[in-house]
């Protein structure tokens, strides 16, 4: 069936198969690389084209967002807790909101899909095969963009946006003598799994050093080919 979705293992035995009317259109890429302001202005563009839209985001369900700041902010999560409250955050947002949403024929946006839990969990060095397990219920993308930075590049944004925190810099893996060398130890490291990750699922890779107007420019060119596959959803 045209329609029929593709999985990377099986479908949640208590979902019911389904039509996909829709497009699921992932932005990946590391911390500081600019995925969440790429994906609003992407969203903003395709509705002024008249596609209706919904847009999600790593750690943003209903049932987990709460949990996840609880525990992040303890700075206590083993290796297998990390990946098991963000598995249940997508789980949650895959059931409630992407399934519906590609049903109904939207276009749905992810900041961070499914890659950015199998690049941290290959970096903090558990079984990697456990976490692809644990991930394969999830959709194929029609669209994977990679918003590709180098470690040169991503330090100054990182210190103008803000700073690195505890978990962008990796702490929990004792990676450097202070934040900073965490920080480069552990994004360096993250970059390099998103290159393979790339590589074997055919990402689309933007140039994420470029301009935010050209970057955005850069990944409509990499949409358009699909979204004028489908027709406009009436509002």
């Amino acid at each position: 069936m045209p329609n029929e979705p593709k999985y990377f293992g099986e479908n949640l035995p208590y979902l019911k198969p389904f039509q996909k009317k829709g497009k699921l259109i992932a932005i990946e890429g590391t911390d500081g690389s600019g995925r969440s302001t790429q994906v609003a202005l992407l969203k903003n563009w395709l509705e002024v084209q008249g596609y209706a839209v919904v847009e999600t985001g790593w750690a943003r369900s209903n049932l987990m967002h709460k949990s996840i700041e609880m525990a992040k902010s303890g700075n206590t999560m083993d290796r297998m807790t990390f990946t098991l409250l963000y598995a249940t955050d997508f789980a949650d947002r895959f059931e409630n909101l992407i399934v519906p949403s590609l049903k109904s024929g939207h276009i749905v946006l992810i900041d961070r899909y499914i890659f950015t839990a199998i690049a941290r969990d290959v970096v903090r060095q558990p079984d990697t095969k456990w976490t692809r397990d644990l991930f394969s219920f999830a959709l194929v993308p029609d669209l994977t963009i990679y918003m590709k930075i180098d470690i040169e590049t991503l330090i100054p944004r990182a210190i103008e946006g803000g700073g690195m925190n505890y978990w962008e810099a990796g702490m929990d893996l004792h990676m450097g003598q202070d934040l900073f060398d965490s920080f480069v130890n552990y994004q360096s490291a993250l970059i390099a799994e998103y290159d393979k990750l790339s590589k074997e699922f055919n990402f689309e890779p933007i140039d994420a050093r470029k301009s935010v107007d050209e970057i955005q420019s850069d990944i409509r060119e990499k949409v358009k080919p699909l979204i004028l596959e489908k027709p406009k959803q009436k509002k």
